[in-house]
C-alpha cells in the first residue's frame, strides 16, 4: 500500500517542542533538507506501490532520508538507526516534527 501521508497538526502540542525550535537552523543537515525536493521522491516512488494489498508503507521522506544519511556517512543499517534516535538533526532531515524516542520502523526495513 502507499505510504501514509504525514499528519498535519491542526493545533500545537503544548507539551512537546518542535524540532525546528530545538536545532540550529544553520546546521548542514537542516540546510540540505530545505534544498531537497522531497515531493519529487513521492512522485517517482508512488507508482511502485499498490493500493489494494499489504500494510501501509513507511513515509517516503523517512526512507529516503535514512538512506541518504546512511550513504553520506558510510553507516551500517544499525548505525544509521542509532544516529536517528540520537540526533534531532537526523530526525528533522527525515521529516519528523517532534523528537522521537523510538524508531518508527524495524531496522530490517532498510534492506527490504
Amino acid at each position: 500500500m502507499r505510504p501514509k501521508q504525514p499528519r498535519s497538526e491542526p493545533q500545537e502540542d503544548l507539551f512537546r517542542a518542535r524540532l525546528q525550535n530545538l536545532v540550529d537552523l544553520r546546521h548542514p543537515l537542516v540546510r540540505l533538507a530545505g534544498l531537497i525536493d522531497w515531493g519529487r521522491f513521492e512522485a517517482e516512488f508512488g507508482p511502485l506501490y499498490t493500493d489494494a494489498i499489504g500494510r501501509p508503507g513507511l513515509p517516503t521522506r523517512l526512507m529516503v532520508g535514512l538512506h541518504l544519511l546512511k550513504h553520506m556517512d558510510g553507516l551500517s543499517d544499525e548505525a544509521v538507526c542509532a544516529r536517528y534516535l540520537d540526533s534531532p538533526y537526523a530526525q528533522l532531515f527525515c521529516g519528523e516534527t517532534y523528537f522521537q524516542h523510538a524508531l518508527p520502523l524495524d531496522r530490517t526495513s532498510l534492506t527490504r
